[in-house]
């Protein structure tokens, strides 16, 4: 029991040091001040259908809370794309969650970064990419760009650390739902779903 806690604290330490590392080498990589919650990793994995049959694309996995949150949904790990700007942290993912297609690459620019999966439909977008450090124009065609990707209703989540959403409200494009606030997350964080038809 001892050593299971003992386990458990210095792989948390282990995440903790290589996300503030992550932050000081690159601040535009990273948009928090401490990893996502388990709270708020579990909150946006739910929108997740994993009946769907179609692959779930993930968008700035980090440390892997929110992986970890997408694959205890039922998503299988060859059934998760998951794409990571960081190389340190994507040498990490691809050890600690095997058989995941884990891309180290720039979400800004999908149809090159995806390969393989350029053309691939995905049930849904989880995206923890830290969209306020960028232009607006570039946020707006990312998401453009991930909806393209998704069957009509189908969810892009997006986290952000901002009071209002990251992505300029366009309703004759796509539309926006404030999905949770979640306080218990350092600092509190606000869930934002877009959609399609």
């Amino acid at each position: 029991m001892v050593r299971r806690l003992k386990e458990r604290f210095e792989k948390k330490f282990d995440e903790e040091i290589r996300f503030f590392k992550g932050m000081m080498q690159g601040p535009k990589s990273v948009g928090a001040i401490v990893p996502t919650s388990s709270i708020t990793a579990r909150k946006m994995a739910s929108v997740i259908n994993p009946q769907s049959g179609l692959p779930v694309l993930e968008l700035g996995p980090g440390t892997g809370v929110i992986t970890k949150a997408i694959l205890a949904r039922g998503v299988k790990p060859e059934n998760l794309v998951s794409v990571e700007y960081s190389e340190d942290f994507y040498d990490h993912l691809t050890q600690d969650f095997p058989g995941v297609n884990f891309i180290h690459g720039d979400a800004f620019d999908l149809p090159n970064t995806l390969g393989k999966f350029a053309d691939q439909t995905f049930d849904c977008v989880i995206s923890a990419v830290p969209l306020l450090s960028f232009p607006m124009p570039a946020r707006v065609k990312l998401l453009e760009d991930l909806l393209d990707r998704l069957p009509p209703g189908r969810p892009v989540v997006q986290i952000t650390y901002g009071p209002v959403s990251p992505i300029l409200a366009q309703p004759d494009r796509y539309q926006i739902q404030h999905f949770d606030f979640i306080v218990r997350n350092i600092p509190p964080a606000q869930l934002w779903i877009y959609r399609r038809g």
